[in-house]
C-alpha cells in the first residue's frame, strides 16, 4: 500500500509517465481468485426466483444468509462474450454487487468481517435457470446451472466511494440493460437484508478466507411501494434485476411468462453512475454467444 501510495501521489504530480485509463481496455479486476462465494442479500428476489420453480420460502431464509461456493478458476471479462451451448438451459443475467477482501480470520465478528473488504465492484452472475431445479432435488447444490461470472472494468476501495459506502453496503442504482432497454434501476442499499459484514462473516463461520475472496451480495432486488414484487422501469417501478423476477411477476399477472431467457445476440449491460452521471465501475456490456 505505501509503493502504491506513493505512485498515486507521483501520478498526480505528473512525475511518472503515463497513459489515458480506458475502461473498454480492461480484463477482469481478478482474472481468477481463491474463491468466489455468492450470497442471496435480497430475500425478495429469493422470494421470487422461489415462486418461479414453485417453491416455499423458509423463515430462516430471513435470519440465516444463502450462500453457494461457485467456479473462481476463471472469470470472463467485463466484454467477453456469455458462451451458451443450449439455449433449452434458461441462460439468464444476475446484476449484482461484489466485494474483494483482505484475510479474514475463521469465527470472525462482524467488526472485523467489515474491516476486511478492501474493493467493491459489480458482478453479473449468469445463471442456467432451467438446470437449477434438478441439481436442487438433488440436495447438493449449485454446479452446471452456474457457468463462469463476469465483473466490472473497475474495482472500487470503499473510501473512495464516499456516502455510496456506509453500514457494509453500497447505495446507488444498478442500471441494467437488456438489447439497450431498460430492464432495472434497483438500489443496491435498499432492501439489502444481510450487508456484507454479514455475509463475510457467515462465509467465514467454520473456515479462514484468504486475501482475494470475492463475495458476491446476489441479484439486487427491491421490493414495490405496495410491499409486492415491485413494476417494470417502463411502468414507472425499479424493475428486475434478472429475467426470473421478470418472468415470475408476468406468471403471477397473466399466468405465464412472456419473456424468454437469454439467447445468442442478446447484448447485457450492467453499470452504477454517480450523483453527476459518472459511471462508477464502467459498464460490464456482454452479448450472449452460440459456445
Amino acid at each position: 500500500a505505501p509503493r502504491l501510495a506513493d505512485l498515486a501521489e507521483s501520478l498526480e504530480h505528473g512525475s511518472v509517465p503515463s497513459f489515458r485509463f480506458h475502461e473498454h481496455h480492461c480484463a477482469s479486476p481478478l482474472p481468477r481468485a481463491y474463491q468466489w462465494v455468492d450470497g442471496s442479500a435480497y430475500v425478495n428476489h429469493v422470494e421470487l426466483v422461489r415462486k418461479a420453480r414453485g417453491a416455499q420460502m423458509p423463515e430462516s431464509f430471513w435470519t440465516d444468509p444463502l450462500m453457494y461456493q461457485g467456479g473462481s478458476d476463471g472469470f470472463l471479462g467485463p466484454r467477453d462474450p456469455i458462451p451458451l451451448a443450449d439455449e433449452a438451459w434458461g441462460c439468464d443475467l444476475e446484476a449484482e454487487v461484489a466485494v474483494v477482501t483482505g484475510d479474514v480470520p475463521m469465527g470472525a465478528s462482524r467488526e472485523q468481517a467489515l474491516a476486511s473488504i478492501r474493493l467493491v465492484m459489480l458482478s453479473n452472475d449468469v445463471s442456467l435457470r432451467n438446470l437449477i431445479p434438478g441439481e436442487i432435488a438433488k440436495n447438493f447444490g449449485f454446479f452446471q446451472s452456474k457457468p463462469a461470472s463476469s465483473f466490472s472494468p473497475v474495482a472500487v476501495t470503499p473510501d473512495a466511494l464516499g456516502e455510496a459506502w456506509k453500514d457494509g453496503k453500497l447505495h446507488g442504482r444498478v442500471e441494467v440493460e437488456l438489447n439497450s432497454q431498460p430492464l432495472g434501476q434497483a438500489d443496491a442499499g435498499v432492501d439489502m437484508t444481510f450487508d456484507f459484514a454479514t455475509l463475510i462473516a457467515h462465509a467465514a463461520k467454520t473456515r479462514a478466507l484468504s486475501a482475494g475472496s470475492i463475495i458476491g451480495s446476489g441479484t439486487v432486488s427491491n421490493r414495490g411501494a405496495d410491499g409486492g414484487p415491485g413494476k417494470s422501469v417502463q411502468d414507472g417501478g425499479a424493475g428486475y434485476s434478472c429475467l426470473a423476477e421478470l418472468r415470475t411477476v408476468e406468471a403471477l399477472a397473466q399466468g405465464a411468462p412472456k419473456t424468454p431467457f437469454l439467447k445468442a445476440g442478446d447484448k447485457v449491460r450492467i453499470e452504477m453512475r454517480d450523483a453527476r452521471r459518472h459511471s462508477i465501475f464502467g459498464a460490464i456490456e456482454q452479448e450472449v454467444a452460440p459456445a
